[in-house]
């Protein structure tokens, strides 16, 4: 049996692939959504750092014995999965990126972009990227019900974790991927992502639809994860 680990983006926690969770489940796939250190109902732990999140999904895949793994990073979170991929030696099945950054060796998430109001923003407030607001989320293929789901689920980011760099122990060009490029977000991936997609090992998937697909189009996107765990190592 494939067991999906699932990790969303930044202000997000597991909640956010119930809709995913269910689709792959009734497919039947294990499907386990973690949520991160310092994020939803964790915001009350220990301040948490980029590999604090690595050893959260590195752990959890070791706490449940998981073999088999098809490991899912959304947005920010393909930076820890990535991370988290190599460390788990012949457990993992596959990585899937959905609309995410891929980690670069000695480089952060902020690394790479204009990023200077995001890292404004985390110290006008503590060391935490605030929330989005509702508007933030127009043009993304979101209905008002599923913006206002996501604006009251999110909290405040971490935001050590977007700073600290990547650590790869080899190319992660060599791991079995699929990157799902999502084009209301922009119909190119980063240069970073193009460069991977330059290997035999890595296939591009493209969803008509915006940022946020596990609540724009969640079965659209189970259907792609189903066919990652298909597609194998």
């Amino acid at each position: 049996m494939t067991n999906f680990v699932l990790v969303a983006g930044t202000w997000l926690g597991a909640w956010a692939w119930d809709e995913v969770a269910a689709e792959l489940r009734g497919a039947g796939h294990g499907v386990h959504a973690l949520t991160l250190s310092g994020l939803a109902e964790k915001q009350d732990t220990q301040p948490a750092g980029q590999q604090t999140h690595v050893r959260d999904i590195v752990d959890e895949v070791g706490r449940l014995g998981l073999r088999d793994v098809v490991m899912v990073g959304h947005s920010y979170a393909g930076i820890p999965v990535g991370q988290a991929a190599q460390r788990i030696g012949d457990r993992l099945r596959r990585v899937v990126f959905v609309d995410a950054n891929a980690p670069v060796d000695g480089e952060s998430f902020l690394s790479g972009w204009p990023s200077d109001h995001v890292r404004q923003a985390i110290a006008d407030h503590d060391g935490y990227w605030p929330p989005l607001g509702a508007p933030d989320y127009a043009g993304q293929g979101l209905t008002d019900e599923q913006i206002a789901r996501i604006v009251e689920g999110s909290t405040p980011h971490p935001g050590v974790t977007l700073t600290e760099p990547a650590v790869l122990t080899r190319p992660l060009g060599e791991l079995p991927a699929t990157y799902v490029k999502c084009l209301l977000d922009g119909d190119e991936p980063m240069p970073a992502v193009a460069e991977l997609l330059k290997s035999d090992r890595w296939e591009l998937v493209e969803l008509d639809t915006g940022h946020w697909p596990m609540f724009s189009q969640p079965h659209a996107l189970a259907r792609v994860l189903h066919a990652a765990a298909v597609a194998g190592p």
